[in-house]
């Protein structure tokens, strides 16, 4: 069975960091391009960030760029989305997902077509 798996999540205050991973079971990301992104209370998916398979290009949204990087250990089989200078804006549920090779879809907004996703984890911003 192929699975995403997130963690990292939890509550910090506005200005902390978290690390978020993906971590892949029963496939190996060595061939896909994984994305990030995030959904607020009583709002759409929004794509936060993409890595290509190869870790080679890096797609950032307008509001995490210079905050957030994201970086990838094929060898581990693992993503990452390291969060700095959170805001309370970016309270979400995050998930990552994984399309092939490139961040194709991603870019185009075909959210759709990702073909794994994981179940997501909680980042909650605030004092």
């Amino acid at each position: 069975q192929l699975k995403l798996v997130e963690s990292g999540g939890g509550l910090v205050q506005p200005g902390g960091s978290l690390r978020l991973s993906c971590a892949a079971s029963g496939f190996t990301l060595d061939q896909h391009a994984i994305a990030w992104f995030r959904q607020a209370p009583g709002k759409e998916r929004e794509g936060v960030s993409c890595i290509t398979s190869s870790g080679d290009n890096t797609l950032y949204a307008d509001s995490v760029k210079g905050r957030f990087t994201i970086s990838r250990d094929n060898g581990n089989n693992t993503v990452y989305l390291q969060m700095d200078s959170l805001k309370p804006e970016d309270t979400a549920v995050y998930y990552c997902a994984a399309e092939a090779i490139t961040c194709s879809f991603y870019s185009r907004r075909y959210y759709t077509y990702f073909d794994v996703w994981g179940q997501g984890t909680v980042v909650t911003v605030s004092s």
